[in-house]
């Protein structure tokens, strides 16, 4: 084989690669070398291997962590009851109106986020005929007011983030070879057991896709917070925010962002660790992890 057909796959890479380098590389290292300044607004900060800014971020902030994780994690599981369902009906039930479904699956990104959460601030008010409901249905708090709650925040979560779980489930669904459920079905002769043993594992990869494209940016948002909820359901991504703008220490709002990117980054690489890297291509075959 020729050098240059060797350096094919190499010049694909390419573009990848420089994206990854330009726009998280090179941030993540100047974020870095911001959480290691000292100084003050008025003064400026100086790079002065301040490591105390680390665990300086850390302190105090340990609630609103947990509750980002929490939240997070809560609404990335409600975007998978919701989201799997409603492409699986999308793509062997929608027949004709497959695309048009699918369009208003992304519709709600013609608008833009912030609206979007204003939107859901108008929804959950005093006054609307949801909460009102919700009361009819013993769903809302005791004093009938929903925002400034904890499930107010879970819910704009949910809602804003369920397109980025749908349109990977929709992906591997419409891979998904017709002729092997029937084939389980002839089986198993039983629909739950042929959804279970073919459909779910050959649709894993896109499970993984939508659960770590909704988590990772619900774990890291902080408008929702701000406009559904209230003190009490602050998340990380509110204390960055006020650290950057409100306070001005930015070595320390650098230092926790860094920290939680690495969160992040840690958990994706334990589940390559433990489910390997095929479970996100596609291309392992379930019956042969042990």
């Amino acid at each position: 084989m020729s050098w240059s057909k060797r350096l094919v796959p190499y010049w694909l890479l390419g573009p990848g690669i420089v994206w990854l380098v330009l726009f998280f590389v090179v941030p993540m290292y100047f974020m870095g070398e911001i959480a290691l300044r000292s100084g003050t607004p008025i003064e400026g900060f100086t790079f002065t291997w301040e490591w105390s800014n680390f665990p300086d971020a850390l302190s105090g902030n340990t609630e609103q962590i947990f509750r980002s994780l929490y939240y997070a994690g809560v609404a990335t599981i409600l975007a998978l009851a919701i989201g799997y369902p409603l492409a699986y009906a999308i793509v062997f039930r929608g027949g004709r109106f497959r695309l048009l479904l699918l369009f208003a699956v992304i519709a709600p990104f013609f608008t833009t986020y912030l609206i979007r959460t204003i939107a859901w601030k108008t929804i959950l008010s005093d006054s609307s005929p949801v909460v009102d409901v919700l009361e009819v249905f013993s769903l809302a708090p005791g004093d009938g007011r929903v925002l400034a709650t904890s499930g107010a925040v879970i819910a704009g979560l949910t809602y804003n983030f369920l397109p980025f779980m749908i349109l990977p489930l929709y992906a591997s669904l419409e891979r998904l070879d017709g002729r092997l459920i029937e084939a389980a079905k002839d089986l198993y002769s039983n629909s739950f057991t042929a959804f279970r043993k073919v459909t779910l594992p050959l649709t894993a990869p896109g499970i993984v896709a939508g659960v770590l494209l909704t988590f990772i940016p619900a774990f890291g948002d902080y408008l929702n917070a701000q406009l559904l909820g209230g003190p009490q359901q602050q998340m990380v991504g509110n204390v960055i925010q006020l650290l950057f703008l409100n306070q001005r220490d930015y070595p320390e709002a650098a230092a926790l962002s860094f920290l939680m990117m690495a969160l992040i980054m840690i958990i994706v690489f334990v589940y390559i660790r433990f489910a390997g890297i095929g479970a996100f291509m596609g291309d392992e075959d379930p019956e042969e992890k042990t």
